[in-house]
């Protein structure tokens, strides 16, 4: 049988995650400790489990068909490499942070300066960008301490939530790109694996939409209906079921995640009542 062969992180935040997708598109994967290849059991799909950095050129060589990639290593080490699909989990950045007591207002700043880092590439980019020539010390792992050890006077990292460059006396500053977790695919993939791709990104649309919103369902008194209707960003059209209570309806909706307070706080003033919110497993549009 045909099987497409996806690559995923093999340790870390970005592997729970990337099996944790694959868990909600009806594609759970059995992994033994310490395995680098798996099966999943009901669906034509392979994992490898790889190094972060080495993902590009395994697509690359079209050892495997697609990944599961941080866009930030793609930006580093496979910029001619497709993106499918973005997915919205495992954000952060990539930025230029330097010592907090640091005069820094502008990238001219950081002319002639030493800039320890572990994304050359994005780095020079960056500089080359604004006009910038500067010292690059390459580190794998462990950025954040060079400047405290006189081995930079800034570096160039990965930024998630901040606590790590607090702990070590460094703001961030510039942020060079923001990243997420994206569906990378091989230029060699093969006729049937692309049609099994297509299957896997269907899936996957319909879980990322369903995380992105919320089914809420709220008891409205028939003379608010139209009022709060009109508030309502759902999907073409809420449901409107009578209740038992004569002068009543139930309102079946779905709210964006994004919206979802504002449009709260909106429809309770206008005289919505007994308000339920519900996760959505999947979201088929």
């Amino acid at each position: 049988m045909d099987t497409i062969k996806i690559a995923v992180q093999k340790s870390g935040r970005l592997n729970e995650d990337s099996l944790r997708i694959l868990k909600d598109c009806g594609v759970p994967i059995d992994n033994g400790k310490d395995q680098l290849r798996a099966s999943a059991r009901n669906f034509p799909l392979e994992v490898f489990y790889l190094r972060n950095g080495d993902i590009p050129q395994y697509l690359r060589d079209g050892v495997v068909d697609i990944a599961i990639i941080g866009e930030n290593v793609l930006f580093e080490k496979g910029q001619d490499l497709e993106v499918a699909e973005k997915l919205g989990f495992s954000k952060c950045k990539v930025s230029v942070a330097v010592p907090k007591g640091s005069g820094y207002k502008s990238p001219a700043d950081l002319q002639g300066k030493r800039i320890a880092t572990s994304y050359p590439n994005t780095l020079s980019h960056f500089l080359d960008a604004n006009g910038v020539k500067a010292e690059m010390h390459i580190i794998n792992g462990s950025v954040e301490i060079a400047p405290n050890i006189g081995l930079a006077d800034a570096i160039c990292d990965i930024v998630s939530s901040g606590s790590t460059l607090f702990k070590n006396n460094l703001k961030e500053v510039d942020v060079i790109m923001r990243s997420e977790a994206v569906l990378a695919v091989s230029p060699h993939i093969g006729e049937k694996q692309a049609a099994i791709l297509e299957q896997l990104r269907f899936r996957i649309r319909s879980v990322l939409r369903a995380r992105d919103n919320r089914y809420v369902l709220m008891n409205v008194p028939d003379g608010k209906l139209q009022e709060i209707i009109r508030l309502l960003p759902g999907m073409r059209s809420p449901t409107v079921l009578p209740l038992a209570e004569e002068g009543w309806s139930s309102v079946h909706t779905v709210i964006p995640q994004e919206r979802f307070w504002e449009v709260l706080d909106q429809v309770k003033q206008a005289g919505a009542e007994g308000i339920l919110v519900c996760p959505i497993e999947k979201m088929v549009v």
